[in-house]
């Protein structure tokens, strides 16, 4: 057993792992899991650069993940940066603040590196299960960028695209620096052929349509899942491993996108982080499950964090860096 330390700092959110790692079982003891919206990838897809603001946000938050890897003990810790600050014209400004608060340098990764830590996190608990036929595809809906891998017992082929919610919210939501309340018609028709473009690069590398079971990770499809249960507030325990269908997600999805901000703020399991970019995650995943012919989506709370840190334990156990 290894107590490791993860952090996934992606577009929208930064969010934290803390540990006790049994490689050799592929079990995973949380003591402590949390996320905070820190919208690191404002405006990154117009200017290129990280915004000041959403830097000191960031920093704000690895600050406070610092006190509680060290409260905790953790013996290795890793930072994986994913689709914001890969596409940062300053990013190192960005890896110099983590490495001075946190004490190591982030790493950041390829999408394809994101989607074998994604499909790892999601899949090694469902070995086993004869309710889920294989390969999966597992579909990791990000703030800047979405990830798909088909596998089985390992990822088998992985690519990485631009649709995540933030960057679809900002490039077709957005005028005169206000998110459309509610977008139009001519909008999401134009968001909705930026997504179905992207999936056309994605099935060039993965083979969408072979998989059985689909695999749904991150914040758009848990606050999706939570609205279909009809949560009150979050619900981690309930979220995870519930299954959506085709149906409800059309039926969510399109009363998201003719919602306003204050109907969707008045969801009681919405973060306020998701608010403005819900509708268009939403989009993103009824495309890809009407791309595939998918029926439902398994939901899955554990991610690119549970992949990271069954990464870092195994490191250990070989007696490597970390």
């Amino acid at each position: 057993m290894t107590r490791v330390a993860a952090v996934d700092c992606g577009t929208n959110s930064i969010r934290l792992l803390v540990a006790d790692a049994h490689p050799r079982t592929g079990e995973l003891t949380d003591l402590d899991r949390r996320m905070t919206i820190v919208r690191l990838g404002q405006d990154v897809d117009r200017t290129g650069r990280l915004a000041p603001e959403a830097l000191e946000r960031t920093f704000d938050a690895c600050r406070v993940y610092a006190r509680i890897i060290e409260e905790h003990g953790a013996e290795r810790l890793r930072f994986v940066a994913t689709s914001a600050s890969r596409d940062a014209e300053n990013r190192g400004e960005f890896v110099r603040g983590v490495l001075d608060i946190l004490g190591v340098e982030p790493e950041v990764v390829t999408g394809d590196q994101e989607a074998e830590f994604s499909f790892t996190g999601a899949t090694r608990e469902l070995a086993g299960r004869d309710d889920l036929a294989t390969p999966y595809l597992v579909v990791d809906i990000g703030g800047g960028s979405t990830e798909f891998v088909v596998g089985t017992e390992h990822a088998r082929a992985a690519r990485s695209v631009d649709i995540g919610c933030v960057r679809m919210t900002e490039r077709h939501l957005v005028r005169d620096g206000v998110v459309t309340d509610p977008p139009t018609a001519e909008q999401v028709a134009a968001m909705r052929a930026d997504i179905e473009a992207a999936l056309d690069l994605a099935e060039e590398t993965v083979p969408l349509r072979e998989a059985r079971t689909l695999v749904g990770l991150a914040g758009s499809v848990t606050t999706i899942a939570a609205i279909a249960l009809d949560l009150q507030e979050y619900d981690s325990e309930r979220i995870h491993h519930s299954r959506v269908s085709l149906e409800r997600v059309r039926e969510i999805t399109e009363w998201l996108l003719r919602s306003t901000h204050a109907e969707r703020a008045a969801i009681g399991s919405m973060h306020p982080g998701r608010v403005d970019v819900i509708g268009a995650g939403a989009l993103v995943l009824l495309s890809i499950m009407e791309r595939t012919g998918a029926r439902e989506v398994v939901v899955s709370e554990h991610d690119i964090l549970d992949g990271i840190a069954f990464q870092v334990a195994e490191a250990a156990e070989a007696g490597q860096g970390g």
